[in-house]
């Protein structure tokens, strides 16, 4: 992926893709751009393409029609295993394998790459100081951590090969309110420290301005509206960016 400092270049590209499965409607003729060393999240109801979207960029699944974009390169099956080593995936719940610890977790593709153990544990300490992770926690199986642990271990598996890109499905969507709250903020903090290129999906409107000036509101596999907060609040494109907005819920004023 280019460096983070040039930041015009474009990290990410779907130009036209639609994606069915059966019936179903996964995207529908979608284009977008995603900068390099930026961050842009992803919001829309269930079904909406943002899960989809994030597996076709990682070359998880591939378009029916269009054409992803990595790098201004066209991504074809024969790169797919030389861009997953360049960009973090983390995914809800996290994802980690049960039968290994923490650490092990953390060292199965760097191992395949043939790290030095030394060097396995030498980034998960400089990863475990950077989300704020106890390290004797990394000697724990899955089950034996927290959700906000396990979450914070997803990340920095993510982040073990210092990758150019994260993709963020959901990361938070599976925790208690004052966990993610915490973890909103150690997250927003690392994707300002770090200058990644960063695209973070979620249902929550809230946390996807927390995360990013950037929002791009999906539904039923289209973009329905790309820009910033205020854009969807005051200069909405169709009733529905309305609709969606006000139906983020808040905590009433209690009665008088």
């Amino acid at each position: 992926m280019p460096a983070v400092s040039n930041a015009s270049s474009e990290a990410f590209e779907l130009s036209r893709v639609s994606k069915h499965y059966g019936a179903v409607v996964g995207l529908d003729d979608v284009s977008l751009s995603f900068h390099a060393g930026t961050t842009t999240s992803l919001i829309g109801s269930s079904g909406s393409g943002k899960s989809t979207l994030l597996r076709l960029l990682l070359g998880l699944e591939w378009p029916d029609q269009g054409q992803v974009k990595v790098d201004g390169r066209a991504l074809e099956k024969d790169h797919v295993l030389e861009l997953r080593r360049r960009v973090g995936y983390v995914i809800q719940d996290g994802g980690l394998f049960p039968h290994l610890t923490a650490l092990g977790n953390l060292a199965l593709l760097p191992s395949h790459l043939g790290w030095s153990r030394e060097r396995i544990h030498q980034r998960a300490e400089e990863l475990a100081a950077l989300t704020h992770l106890s390290s004797g926690v990394l000697a724990r199986y899955p089950a034996e951590l927290s959700g906000g642990q396990r979450q914070r271990v997803a990340l920095m598996r993510g982040l073990m090969l210092n990758p150019d890109a994260l993709l963020l499905d959901e990361p938070l969507g599976a925790l208690d309110p004052l966990v993610r709250h915490e973890l909103q903020d150690e997250l927003k903090h690392i994707f300002e420290q770090l200058g990644k290129t960063v695209i973070v999906v979620t249902h929550d409107i809230a946390e996807a301005a927390w995360f990013a000036e950037r929002i791009v509101l999906m539904r039923c596999g289209k973009v329905v509206q790309d820009g910033r907060l205020e854009d969807l609040r005051q200069r909405p494109t169709e009733p529905f960016v309305t609709h969606f907005v006000e139906a983020q819920r808040t905590l009433r004023e209690p009665m008088a």
